[in-house]
């Protein structure tokens, strides 16, 4: 016997097709869905850190400016102490210079021919008023200041004759510039 199918099979392979390919689809569909979907919180949570971390920097940052600013306060304290030290170094080592002035000074005048009146000085320049027995014995002084280590010049302001007790003396005055000291 030969049995006949009279229900249409290629409509139903075709209804299987087309189911299985629909489900393909919606399957492709919703696993795409779903990876949108993670990719979405991967990256909310990846903009979160984020976000953590820059205001994280932020407040470090304000910390830091707070130290750069303490930092320059700092610097600042410290070249002024340079200065205050600097000038007191300058001042201890010329702190004897006067003393090793006026001790040199003393030791190139001859006592018996010169007697130093006045002695006056600003800043690299001193003046020496005082008297002479002549003119030589005047000379004779500058040469020896010239050749001192306290004065680098020497030059004769004036010089006057004067009578002293019956005495003919000279009254001079000298310029002389001092060696930085």
């Amino acid at each position: 016997m030969i049995r006949i199918n009279l229900l249409p099979y290629r409509e139903r392979i075709k209804k299987e097709n087309l189911k299985r390919q629909i489900t393909i689809i919606a399957g492709s569909f919703i696993i795409f869905l779903l990876a949108l979907i993670y990719i979405q919180i991967a990256l909310s949570s990846s903009i979160g850190t984020l976000e953590k971390k820059i205001k994280e920097s932020d407040e470090k940052l304000v910390v830091l400016k707070k130290k750069l600013v303490d930092i320059e306060v700092f610097k600042q304290d410290i070249k002024g102490v340079e200065q205050k030290l600097s000038v007191i170094k300058g001042l201890e080592e010329s702190r004897f210079f006067p003393v090793r002035m006026l001790d040199e000074l003393a030791m190139l005048t001859p006592t018996k021919d010169i007697w130093l009146e006045k002695l006056s000085g600003t800043g690299p320049e001193l003046r020496i008023e005082g008297v002479a027995r002549n003119n030589v014995i005047v000379a004779r002084f500058m040469k020896s200041l010239e050749f001192s280590s306290i004065v680098s010049s020497v030059s004769l302001v004036s010089t006057k004759q004067m009578e002293v007790s019956g005495f003919k003396l000279q009254h001079f005055t000298l310029s002389c510039t001092l060696k930085k000291g």
